[in-house]
């Protein structure tokens, strides 16, 4: 399924979430169950098929890791199982360190430790996803970059969710 195709909306890294959330939305209101009430049973599957596909193809274009995914297939690149870990050995060492920082501050039930280091990688979120939009805006499309840098934005995101999972605790 191409999310973007599904949406009818351009393939495109940088998309206006506001504009694909009203056109999700439109679809889903010409999708819904109560418009085919007196369709006939294939009608009404063929209905709710779409709507499923339009709620998943929107799940995908919101996040902005499985985006790029779908533009690198659409690309014809055989996407990396879980992106595969970043090829960087110094950015690997350097998640190893903020990490083991997280696990003491959590230890040590130090919240403001934890928010620091929750800043800092959500600083690194941003700007990874910036390189991204720059690399898909580029005439030719460096696969293997993009791939590497989606990596660690998977990084990035596992981190702030365990941030999250963290601050849950502490604040129990």
């Amino acid at each position: 399924m191409d999310p973007f195709q599904v949406l009818g909306i351009a393939p495109s890294f940088d998309v206006d979430l506001d504009a694909v959330a009203r056109t999700h939305r439109d679809l889903s209101r010409a999708l819904h169950p109560d418009r085919f009430v007196g369709a006939g049973p294939s009608e009404r599957r063929a209905a709710l098929g779409k709507a499923v596909e339009v709620n998943e193809a929107f799940r995908i274009v919101r996040d902005p890791i499985q985006r790029a995914d779908a533009l690198l297939r659409r690309s014809g690149v055989t996407v990396r199982e879980e992106g595969g870990p970043p090829a960087d050995p110094d950015f690997l060492m350097e998640m190893l360190e903020r990490r083991e920082a997280l696990a003491e501050a959590r230890r040590a039930r130090d919240l403001a430790a934890v928010r620091v280091l929750a800043a800092a990688i959500d600083a690194r979120e941003r700007e990874t996803e910036a390189a991204l939009s720059a690399a898909f805006a580029r005439p030719a499309l460096d696969a293997d970059a993009v791939q590497t840098k989606l990596a660690e934005l998977r990084f990035y995101r596992r981190f702030l969710e365990e941030v999250s999972a963290i601050e849950d605790e502490l604040a129990a």
